[in-house]
């Protein structure tokens, strides 16, 4: 006779058990799929990296105008330190003097005028010398109105390089903290590039190497005229530093940043330019892209944290960021503000 006994059903601990562990594998699922996001590509690595390149060279600058801020200050301070040495030694100079016209005064003023006049045997020496000691007198009181001109002065001076002094330790300050955010910047970059594989780092280095390339000779320039004898001759002497590194703060001779690189290349044609992008975009003339001629500088970006020089047939020439070399670049691939022609 055939059995119609009910099968046994798992108890309730054991359900729940299997529920749990089954609700846990879920979970696992759900957050190893989280924990384990895609790998951003090579495009998208190479756009971060830029934009901290970018931001490093637009903190590059700021350095480098407080640097330039620094050693201003710096020698300001030096030339207010010696005025002041040469004016203690003066005033000391002028005391003695006092002094000594005062010991003079002392010892022909210990009797009085008048009875001087009656003991004396020569009454018209006695009057000869009574008018050299007004005269003495006068010198004295000449000489007490230049000490005391001379102490203001020196307290002045004293006080401006003080005040200098306060001020070139709080540009210490901001240099620190300057070069901590470049620093902060660079190495955010490092640890970007550190997460792509050999075979795409070697991709990137590869694009790196023919945009090095490309500046060579064999760049197309045209025919443009330099704006003028000045403006050749710097063109000319930052076309010898083609393949020279980026450095940030470097101002030549074996490497360079942006600013860094227009100042050394018109110095070489007799031409002194400030330290910065910012303050050179003052430093002659404002152009539009129209009228941009070899050897004129070139700004880009809204706060003009980049230039280079411009180099003919719509390329520029400049230090571009770290790990690159100066060369020649098309001038589309940064946004153009405005061109400087230097006076």
């Amino acid at each position: 006779m055939a059995s119609h006994r009910r099968p046994k059903q798992p108890s309730r601990t054991r359900v729940t058990v299997m529920t749990a562990t089954a609700a846990a594998a879920v979970a696992l699922t759900s957050q190893s799929a989280q924990a384990a996001p895609s790998k951003p590509s090579l495009d998208e690595v190479k756009a971060k990296v830029d934009k901290l390149y970018e931001d490093a060279e637009a903190a590059t600058e700021k350095y480098n105008g407080a640097k330039e801020k620094q050693e201003k200050l710096n020698k300001d301070i030096s030339n207010l330190q010696d005025s002041v040495a040469r004016g203690q030694g003066e005033l000391n100079d002028l005391r003695d003097g006092l002094g000594s016209m005062a010991t003079a005064q002392y010892r022909n003023g210990g009797v009085d005028p008048s009875i001087q006049l009656f003991l004396s045997s020569d009454p018209d020496d006695y009057l000869d010398k009574a008018s050299t000691l007004d005269q003495l007198s006068t010198k004295q009181s000449e000489a007490l109105d230049k000490i005391q001109g001379k102490q203001r002065t020196l307290e002045q001076k004293r006080e401006e390089a003080r005040t200098k002094l306060d001020d070139l330790s709080e540009t210490r300050k901001e240099l620190g903290s300057k070069k901590k955010k470049i620093q902060g910047k660079l190495s955010d970059a490092r640890d970007l590039l550190n997460t792509l594989t050999a075979e795409q780092r070697a991709e990137m280095q590869a694009d790196e190497a023919r945009a090095n390339r490309a500046a060579s000779d064999r760049v197309d320039l045209g025919s443009g005229v330099p704006a003028s004898q000045r403006a050749s001759a710097a063109l000319s002497a930052a076309q010898g530093k083609i393949g020279s590194p980026y450095v940030w703060g470097a101002t030549g001779p074996s490497s360079f940043d942006c600013s860094g690189l227009t100042s050394w290349a018109y110095a070489q044609a007799g031409v002194s330019l400030p330290r910065t992008s910012q303050s050179q975009a003052s430093a002659g003339a404002q152009i539009g892209r129209s009228a941009l001629q070899p050897g004129d500088l070139v700004l880009f970006y809204g706060d003009l944290h980049h230039i280079g020089l411009y180099a003919g047939n719509g390329q520029i020439l400049h230090a571009p960021k770290p790990g690159a070399n100066v060369r020649y670049e098309s001038i589309n691939n940064m946004p153009f503000m405005y061109g400087v022609r230097v006076g």
